[in-house]
């Protein structure tokens, strides 16, 4: 057995669960776009495999692949949504069951623009700062600041008041002990 071929198994042996919920959440719960998005990836990624990869870099690499690859699906599907019109005849509506949709996650990252959605799943599922997720995703800080800003409002609305981590945690109050203030001893007296 070839050494990509042991590291492709173990990759999806060890990973492959992992890398579809990554995908999954890219896609906003859509189980069968974030498969077809992993298996891109892997097909992109190992196509032009190295020498000493190991299963850790080749994850990496195909992390990296399946955000690239959801941002650029994006891309496309914006510069199609300004064309389609003039070819495509107009969606019938939401389907009548999208109202009675239970409130959760999945539903309400559905709802978040496509950018916004890679922000957040890079910045709480994957646990980046938000340097980070600009790095990766080719944007400013700012930039990356406001679709986050944006994406917790929606979700907010969506799924209630988010708590904070912190909030739960007494903050202790330090209060400093004061001495006695001295006066000078008056002679004389």
């Amino acid at each position: 057995m070839a050494q990509a071929d042991r590291t492709l198994e173990a990759l999806a042996r060890d990973r492959g669960p992992d890398l579809l919920a990554y995908a999954t959440l890219l896609t906003g719960g859509d189980r069968a776009a974030a498969q077809d998005l992993v298996q891109d990836a892997i097909v992109k990624v190992f196509g032009r495999m190295r020498a000493g990869f190991t299963p850790d870099v080749a994850e990496a690499y195909v992390r990296r692949t399946i955000l690239t690859l959801y941002v650029d699906a994006f891309r496309r599907r914006r510069g199609w949504s300004a064309v389609r019109h003039l070819v495509a005849v107009p969606d019938a509506g939401p389907a009548p069951h999208a109202e009675a949709e239970s409130l959760d996650l999945r539903a309400a990252l559905r709802d978040l623009a496509p950018q916004e959605r890679a922000v957040v799943v890079l910045r709480f599922y994957e646990d980046l700062t938000v340097p980070d997720v600009a790095d990766r995703m080719g944007l400013a800080e700012g930039t990356v600041k406001r679709y986050l800003s944006n994406a917790l409002h929606k979700l907010g609305a969506r799924l209630g008041p988010l708590a904070e981590a912190d909030d739960a945690a007494p903050v202790p109050v330090v209060v400093p002990r004061r001495t006695p203030r001295r006066t000078p001893e008056r002679s004389g007296r």
